[in-house]
């Protein structure tokens, strides 16, 4: 599949004053994978072919156990088109 857009919205369970360190691991291993992605206030969305930003997804779930989740609730929004869609013809006119 071409480029598709995948946000990730990570709620896992921890005490309230540990979420955001939770949560940027997940972040901090996106970044290290190569792929577009813009931080938003309630969501990371990424840009790239459907089969590795679902592994990127995985793996942030495994990422949140290893620092303490005991659960992890995501939501997971994803948007394709069949000739593919980038964030930026979303939003070049807001930046």
């Amino acid at each position: 599949m071409k480029n598709v857009n995948v946000s990730l919205q990570i709620l896992p369970a921890v005490p309230e004053n540990k979420i955001y360190d939770v949560v940027d691991k997940a972040i901090e291993y996106i970044q290290s994978t190569g792929v577009k992605y813009i931080v938003g206030p309630m969501e990371t969305t990424m840009e790239g072919e459907y089969d590795v930003l679902m592994e990127i997804v995985k793996k942030c779930h495994e990422i949140v156990f290893e620092h303490g989740a005991e659960r992890v609730v995501s939501v997971v929004k994803i948007d394709a088109k069949k000739n593919g869609v980038t964030m930026d013809e979303k939003i070049y006119k807001y930046r």
